[in-house]
């Protein structure tokens, strides 16, 4: 071994990025490239009954409009949001009814402003209540969750129970913005399809171009080399990649498509609002007897998408007597889909939260009642856990933090410094490991390096560098001898970036080609033929194999914040994450995203948030100027540590995914130190200047928070 796995290596791409040479999916010129620009609906329900052109196509450089009656025909796709331009329905506002396509990027955006459509407008709704009529229960949650779990008698445990909160809480729409938007350039040649895309996976983008356009899977290629992000948003095919397709089949041009960022939420997906009702039961000394976990989210009326947020109170603590359920509302609203950790960042935001109100309502400590019920198997399942180290991490977080010192007093006195209030909180974490199949190839060449090939996608995580590790300590050979290659559907087949699953995933196929390729060598004599040794191994039956174990990362998070009872900001001085994810294969990238990942909880928290016009049925927030993400002014001190943690039931490296761990819990961590800083318990995210100094005006029994006794009390009231 090399001890290559684990080093903090630098990444591989990183000069090119850094030096503008890495080119990303609208950067691949060629002659005679177009460029098209999307024009959106401005209803929110209803029907196209005429387009406009003339005027459009009056512009000078301007080639072409696409619209539902010019537009190639696609076949039927799986997912209705590729659907486009194939008919006059308008499913949301922001849905693409025509595609200008020009010699120049202004040309376009010209032509697009100057098309005219006319609407059948239809009334539309896209408020979501829990008490809405449409409201059902549908058979499953994303990831193929059963919607309703229920062990015990929950609600007679509930009543029985010494200690009880009952709790909502609110999470707004909240949106991916990769730094890069989603981008595609196509282009024909001899019926067959090239394509570099911003996305997650260039396999499923062959797939599914392959099905829309007809087309066996060898007559296209799709290259996704470099991705500036994506978060769940580029994990399966978008709109501009099949405009970009077909703007070029129609028009005979290589033909890009960069979607305006302001178009990005109705188009790409978001986290579905998530409305959260929760019920703990427990016993004097902090036991849970009941959980109740309730929540209720919207999808579209052209594709079912439930958040699973309930899910992670089937994992997290010991509790005889269970009960979750997601609750779903098809309005007239852009189709939710994955955005980092979808299910367990609202989720676990609501349950950590509870937890910590029932910790008050027991006057315990909030890290001790977590270790409290801490659960010997899985809860849901009953499987024995792989592994599982949250109370170690919960410990060692406690201990770097300092949190021993800390007073557990909401809003006291002597934490007061001027106009700020000072809290610390604390949250836990839990992700699931997922592992897929995939197929990798390794080469010996005669000078001695090695060549790694897969289809995996780095969409800046690393992976080229961590595979190139793995591959490395697979060999025996020193990591620079070893080089990868990526992101291309002509590599061996491998799934997409998603789920925490890459690393985990290809890194097997990857450990298994070398490994495979290191015996060869070792039993073969004399010099390597000119095109060197190849072997290759597939992960199909192995990765996919059921297992006798529930298996998670698990982390805790712990935080301080100072809160101006001036101006309602609230600033968060540190975050610190501790976590247990198997092997970390790479100690530099590792660190990048677990703090990456927190800082999208520290967004989620405070800056964050999308707000549905009623009457204009769209999100208001569509920029970055309206939608803030946290830049570094916005950021304080961040930590992120973790557990040697030797799991061997997981892949042949022991890791477990660590792109979504970061993000969960963070806001619950948060929120509830501005609880500890403030006395005041706001349940609706994010927690904006203006919602946390009306909610400190409100505060009961004082006039005047600057300088009155703390209280308790805001939003729905505890049952105890």
């Amino acid at each position: 071994m090399t001890g290559s796995v684990g080093a903090p290596a630098e990444r591989r791409e990183g000069r090119e990025k850094v030096s503008g040479t890495a080119r990303y999916a609208a950067e691949y010129h060629s002659p005679g490239r177009a460029q098209a620009w999307p024009v959106p609906a401005t209803v929110a329900r209803g029907r196209v009954t005429g387009v406009d052109t003339a005027a459009a196509l009056a512009v000078p450089g301007v080639l072409d409009v696409l619209t539902h009656e010019n537009a190639p025909r696609l076949a039927e796709p799986d997912d209705p949001t590729l659907a486009v331009l194939q008919d006059p329905r308008v499913p949301h506002r922001g849905w693409f009814v025509a595609l200008v396509v020009a010699e120049t990027l202004e040309a376009a955006r010209a032509g697009a402003a100057a098309v005219r459509v006319a609407y059948d407008a239809e009334a539309h709704d896209v408020e979501l209540t829990a008490s809405h009529p449409g409201v059902y229960v549908p058979e499953e949650a994303n990831g193929g969750h059963p919607a309703v779990r229920e062990q015990g008698d929950p609600d007679g445990a509930f009543g029985s129970s010494a200690a009880r909160v009952d709790v909502a809480y609110r999470v707004p729409p909240l949106h991916n913005h990769p730094m890069e938007p989603h981008a595609s350039t196509a282009r024909w040649d001899d019926g067959r399809l090239t394509v570099h895309t911003s996305s997650q996976g260039a396999g499923a983008v062959r797939a599914v171009l392959a099905g829309l356009f007809a087309l066996p899977k060898e007559r296209i290629v799709v290259t996704a080399e470099h991705v500036g992000g994506g978060f769940g948003s580029k994990g399966t095919p978008r709109p501009d990649v099949v405009l970009a397709a077909m703007a070029a089949r129609q028009t005979g041009r290589a033909v890009t498509v960069a979607l305006p960022r302001r178009y990005l939420p109705a188009v790409v997906g978001h986290r579905a609002p998530t409305l959260h009702r929760l019920r703990l039961g427990a016993d004097a000394d902090g036991r849970l007897a009941a959980v109740v976990h309730e929540v209720t989210t919207h999808t579209s009326r052209i594709k079912e998408f439930v958040e699973q947020a309930a899910v992670p109170a089937r994992v997290m603590y010991a509790a005889p007597h269970s009960r979750t359920v997601h609750r779903v509302a098809a309005l007239d609203v852009p189709s939710p889909s994955w955005m980092r950790a979808p299910g367990e960042a609202p989720g676990m935001y609501a349950l950590e939260s509870a937890m910590d109100e029932l910790a008050g309502e027991l006057g315990l400590d909030p890290v001790e009642l977590r270790v409290r019920n801490e659960p010997d198997v899985e809860p849901d399942s009953g499987k024995p856990f792989s592994s599982r180290h949250l109370v170690e991490c919960l410990r060692e977080g406690a201990r770097r933090f300092g949190w021993d010192g800390r007073d557990p007093l909401p809003a006291h006195p002597k934490r007061r410094e001027g106009p700020l209030l000072l809290g610390t909180g604390v949250a836990a974490a839990t992700y699931p490991v997922m592992v897929w199949p995939a197929a990798a190839s390794a080469r010996a060449l005669p000078d001695g390096t090695f060549l790694v090939r897969i289809n995996a996608t780095d969409i800046g995580t690393g992976a080229r560098t961590v595979l190139a590790q793995v591959g490395a300590d697979a060999l025996g050979v020193p990591l620079e001898r070893v080089r990868t290659e990526v992101g291309s559907s002509e590599l061996p087949s491998a799934p997409l970036a998603g789920g925490s699953s890459g690393t985990a995933s290809w890194g097997w196929a990857v450990h298994e080609a070398c490994a495979l390729l290191a015996r060869r060598l070792a039993e073969h004599s004399g010099p390597l033929p000119e095109q060197g040794l190849d072997v290759r191994a597939d992960t199909r039956g192995a990765a996919d194999a059921e297992s006798a174990f529930a298996r998670h990362a698990f982390g805790a998070h712990f935080a301080e914040v100072a809160v101006d009872t001036v101006t309602g900001e609230v600033r968060v001085g540190r975050l610190l994450g501790v976590y247990a994810a198997g092997r970390v294969l790479n100690a530099r990238t590792a660190r990048s995203q677990f703090v990456g990942g927190m800082t999208m909880g520290l967004g989620m928290a405070l800056t964050e948030g999308s707000t549905m016009d009623a009457a204009f049925g769209d999100f208001t927030e569509s920029d970055l100027a309206s939608y803030h993400v946290p830049v570094h002014a916005d950021t304080g001190e961040i930590e992120a540590h973790w557990l040697d943690e030797d799991d061997s039931r997981l892949n042949p490296m022991g890791s477990k995914g660590i792109g979504e761990i970061g993000i969960v819990g963070t806001a619950a961590a948060i929120g509830n130190a501005v609880h500890h800083a403030t006395g005041v318990r706001f349940r609706e995210l994010p927690l904006t200047p203006d919602r946390v100094l009306a909610g400190l005006l409100d505060r009961r029994g004082t006039n005047d928070v600057r300088t009155g006794p703390a209280a308790s009390g805001s939003g729905p009231v505890r049952n105890s």
